[in-house]
């Protein structure tokens, strides 16, 4: 049974992983151009198109969401999505040529394994060819290889996380899916608050804001990498402003589970997207989007696996 994003008609993912290097890039590909928007509330953002999903925008809609590692260098790979899409006439017919629009969203990872491994619009183009609507691989894989969580004391003293994707159902059947890059400079809480990746002292979890509430601001090198990225997608009718408010109540789902979020070393993003034509209330579909942010959040950090020597929540807790 699928439980992820791909459970939608029409709503496909695919991921291209540099496991060596510890980055890569996940695409979410749409069949027909969906209508959303995006709550910018990190300060430390890096995107490209993203201004697409302003609510003063003429952009009616998008075919793609682009999320990468390698920070700012790893917007390069927006490009191998557009190329994909034109070659398969794909985009807005401009008479002279037909423009995909392809928000991208980056994660800095760069401080993670290696600084010179870089997605590209090649990595991107590869992603696109593995796009597929069976349940999204989750863990170290695409956008999620290089995520990591709890950098109050640097990368090194960091916990493993990764991309998880999710899939819950409200009245009447409709249907909020949510794919989460979890990558953020605070620690991950479970169901009942507790830690389970964070900043560490060993094998020991620091407990971020409790050091931070002490006193300890000044991060050590590696620290400034971060940002969790969410994309939320919805069989139900939304236009751009409806798709604001979906994508704001989702974010609490993080907001909840990451502690703490939004720190001015973060560049979190939460997309929002409709599919489909099914009626349901803006506000019972924000609650919606607040348990999939969740859920997908939670498979990111439980799905992830040791690697580049940090050891993940599976490792720590038992």
């Amino acid at each position: 049974m699928n439980e992820t994003l791909t459970a939608l008609e029409g709503v496909t993912v695919g991921h291209a992983t540099d496991v060596q290097g510890g980055t890569g890039v996940t695409v979410v590909l749409f069949e027909r151009p969906a209508i959303g928007a995006v709550d910018v509330t990190g300060p430390a953002t890096s995107s490209r198109q993203v201004d697409s999903l302003d609510m003063m925008h003429p952009g009616s809609a998008v075919h793609a969401v682009c999320l990468a590692g390698g920070s700012a260098f790893g917007l390069d790979a927006g490009t191998g999505v557009a190329r994909f899409l034109e070659e398969r006439g794909k985009g807005f017919d401009f008479v002279v040529a037909k423009l995909p629009t392809v928000p991208t969203a980056v994660i800095f990872d760069l401080s993670f394994m290696s600084a010179a491994a870089r997605p590209d619009a090649s990595m991107a183009y590869e992603a696109c060819l593995r796009a597929s609507p069976a349940p999204v691989e989750q863990g170290c894989v695409g956008a999620g290889t290089g995520a990591t969580a709890g950098k109050i004391r640097g990368v090194s003293c960091a916990t493993k996380a990764g991309l998880g994707s999710s899939m819950v159902q409200g009245l009447g059947g409709v249907r909020m899916g949510a794919l989460v890059v979890a990558n953020p400079f605070g620690d991950v809480l479970d169901e009942q608050g507790r830690i389970i990746a964070g900043a560490r002292e060993g094998n020991r979890f620091l407990d971020s804001f409790d050091a931070i509430r002490k006193g300890e601001v000044r991060t050590r090198m590696g620290a400034p990498g971060n940002t969790t990225l969410c994309v939320l997608v919805t069989d139900a009718r939304l236009d751009k402003i409806g798709a604001m408010q979906v994508a704001r109540m989702g974010g609490n789902g993080l907001a909840r589970h990451i502690l703490p979020y939004n720190t001015p070393l973060d560049g979190d993003m939460v997309f929002c997207f409709s599919v489909g034509d099914r009626e349901a209330h803006p506000l019972h579909l924000g609650v919606l989007a607040l348990q999939a942010s969740r859920d997908a959040l939670l498979k990111g950090v439980r799905n992830a696996c040791s690697l580049g020597g940090l050891p993940a929540s599976q490792d720590l807790m038992g």
